[in-house]
Formats: C-alpha cells, structure tokens, sequence
C-alpha cells in the first residue's frame, strides 16, 4: 500500500488557519471524519487528546503527528495539513509545528496499514522531504511530492535489503571462525549493535527512532538490527504498560534517541 492511498486528495488542507493545538485538532479530526476513517468523531477526538496529554507528539523542526488507535476508528486513516506560522506543539525544540499529520488506527490487531506509517514517518526524519511538503502550492503537489519521495525511499530500502544480506553473510563467516570470548563483531571487526524503540502506541515516534538510529549507524560504519517493537506493545492493553516504556520513548522523543542494547 503507498503512503497516498491511505492519504486522500480530500484528506490534505493546505494554509489551515489555526491558532492553538486544539484548534489544528479539530481542522484534523474535521478531515478524518469526511474521509470516512471515523466513526465516533466526539470519542476519536478525545483520544487524540488523551494521547496528547501522555507527552507531545511533536517531534520537532515543525513536524507533529498526533496520533490515536482506539474503536471509534472505521477505517485506518491519515490526514494533513499545514499551518503557517505553526502552533505551540510542545514540541522538543521548541519550534511551532506547521506540518502535522494525523493518523487513524482501529483497535483491531490488523496492522496492514503500519507499513504505510512507518515509512512516512522515516521519510519525515529526512529534513529536504517536510521542506518540499511545506513548499507544496496544491493539494495535488503536495501527494506528488510524497509518491516521489517514496519511490526513492522504497529504491533504497530494496539495496539495504540486498546490503543486509551480503552483510548476514559475512557475520556468518566470521561467526564461525570465531573464538567464544569478546563481543560479536561484524566485517571489520566493529561491533554489531541491537537497538529497540518503542512508542506507548507504536504507531510512528518508533519508527521515526529507529530510522534515525540506522542513519546514525551507517554514518558511524557499523551494523544494526533495529527493532521497532511494535508487536509485542500491541499485544498489551494500553493501561498495562510498563512505566520503563513510557520514560523509554521519552528519551526516543527527545531527539529521536533509542537505548542501544
């Protein structure tokens, strides 16, 4: 599924004039709900807002994506709009949010649409992708601009993919020879390193932690396995998590950072 058919033409509003969060919620949860994601507006919104009371879905550099997976949602759904001059997101940097994305999640354990998700929010961590949005006259240029960004991102991900596996072989080798003292290394004899993310709703501040962590790793020369952990924090109910997670993801927030393990 690409990004643009869970983001509808009719799902786009471009120079929202908005002057507070929950004024930019309410445009938000306004295009949802004609785009036929939402089924209970009144309880959608107050998830939204729950979410938001937990800590901010800003992530920073004027991007937001507020975000609710609950059973007043149809239909997975996202929606967008741009506000010039932005609106206080309590955001890391404490830059206004002019870019925000909302997403629609039903509370059912199909997960179809996640892929989706995750890739944009991996593309939102590249600075010259929000830019272009920003930059975007039309609603019609605005979705190209996302088809044309995906098009590349899906091109790279397919050589890290063939990359993964030449570097799997490799490990392998070098496993087998190896002595059973020391940490395991990949080639050349850096470490391999496992990093978890992890988002109370793990619907996209995961995503966005672990494409930055894999940004920073290949700038550093050294392999990753990167987990955004999204099953396993499904599987709970929401009430159940662990305290650790929720000051986990802070620290994700807070620059996108994630515990190496």
């Amino acid at each position: 599924m690409k990004i643009t058919e869970l983001l509808q033409a009719k799902g786009v509003k471009l120079g929202v004039a908005a002057s507070s969060q929950a004024e930019a919620i309410e445009a938000l949860v306004d295009l949802q709900v004609s785009c036929g994601a939402v089924a209970d507006r009144d309880a959608y919104r107050e998830a939204v807002l729950a979410r938001e009371a937990e800590f901010s879905t800003a992530v920073g550099e004027g991007v937001a994506i507020p975000h609710a997976k609950t059973a007043a949602v149809a239909q997975p759904g996202l929606v967008a709009i741009t506000v010039p001059g932005g609106v206080d997101w309590k955001a890391p940097d404490g830059k206004p949010s002019d870019l925000i994305f909302l997403i629609a999640a039903p509370d059912t354990q199909a997960n179809v649409h996640l892929e989706v998700l995750a890739k944009l929010s991996a593309l939102l961590m590249h600075p010259e992708f929000p830019a272009a949005l920003r930059a975007a006259s039309s609603v019609e240029e605005f979705l190209a601009t996302i088809d044309e960004a995906e098009a590349d991102y899906d091109a790279k991900q397919a050589a890290k993919a063939e990359q993964a596996e030449r570097a799997k072989a490799a490990v392998s080798k070098v496993a087998q020879g190896a002595s059973s003292q020391g940490p395991r290394t990949a080639e050349g004899g850096l470490p391999l390193i496992l990093a978890i993310t992890a988002c109370p709703t793990g619907i996209a501040h995961t995503y966005m932690a672990a494409e930055n962590l894999e940004k920073v790793a290949g700038e550093m020369g050294v392999t990753i396995k990167r987990d955004p952990g999204l099953r396993r924090h499904q599987e709970r109910p929401h009430g159940s998590r662990d305290r650790r997670l929720r000051r986990h993801h802070h620290r994700c927030r807070q620059g996108h950072r994630a515990l190496a393990l």
